[in-house]
């Protein structure tokens, strides 16, 4: 009788697991807030695309602003494009192809270019003709700042799916969270990743159409990184 009862409750109890509900949560893609959250919203409030964001926006960009004529049609602004080109090189992202596509797709580009969506060709012109000779100078003190924060280390070199396969096995780019880094090593990482950076701007020219948890960065860091690369504008100016 005691080995009957054992095999009741037994099967009534695989019957139970059987019938159990499953239970997911909500899913409705279609489904509409009534009031959708803003991207800032949907941002860190410590993330690296806000400390990019806050050190061009205090940056004397009037150098860059001459390189533009008036008339004809208006022209994407000279420090969206940079804030975005600035953030794309922290994100291991280089082609100005999958820059367009990013701005397109990802959060935090949408968000730095004020959904402003510049093509692969405007992408590609702005740095190549307008930044030249300020875009290295500009980079390096951000990468700087964020170096000193602890907020990045830099290792090799990362190739994000040009067509340099016989160099990729050479380079390694690494952006994270890390221990204080040196900064002369930055400096010599940085200067072979502009010679990397050259041959992926020369492979992308010859097929183009003719058209890391984060701390905050204090607010004077950001100051004093800003005016750092105004006297360097300044001296280019000179």
């Amino acid at each position: 009788m005691y080995y009957k009862l054992i095999f009741i409750y037994l099967s009534m109890r695989k019957r139970s697991k059987r019938h159990s509900k499953v239970t997911f949560k909500p899913y409705s893609p279609n489904q509409l807030s009534l009031l959708p959250p803003s991207l800032d919203e949907l941002i860190a409030t410590n993330h690296p695309v806000r400390v990019v964001n806050r050190i061009v926006s205090q940056l004397d960009l009037s150098l860059l602003h001459a390189t533009y004529k008036g008339g004809g049609s208006s022209s994407y602004h000279p420090e969206m494009l940079l804030k975005v080109l600035i953030y794309a090189y922290l994100k291991n992202i280089y082609s100005s192809r999958k820059i367009e596509e990013a701005l397109q797709e990802n959060i935090h580009f949408m968000w730095l270019s004020g959904m402003s969506t510049p093509d692969h060709s405007t992408i590609a012109d702005f740095r190549s003709n307008r930044l030249k000779g300020l875009i290295k100078g500009i980079f390096t003190s951000v990468v700087l700042l964020l170096a000193d924060e602890g907020l990045v280390n830099i290792k090799d070199l990362y190739t994000d799916g040009t067509k340099l396969e016989a160099s990729a096995n050479r380079y390694t780019f690494v952006w994270a969270k890390a221990i204080k880094t040196n900064r002369e090593r930055i400096k010599k990482q940085l200067a072979s990743f502009w010679e990397y950076l050259e041959t992926v701007y020369q492979e992308e020219k010859d097929q183009l159409p003719q058209k890391p948890d984060f701390t905050e960065v204090s607010a004077e860091k950001i100051e004093q990184t800003a005016q750092q690369i105004n006297e360097l504008l300044e001296k280019k100016k000179k």
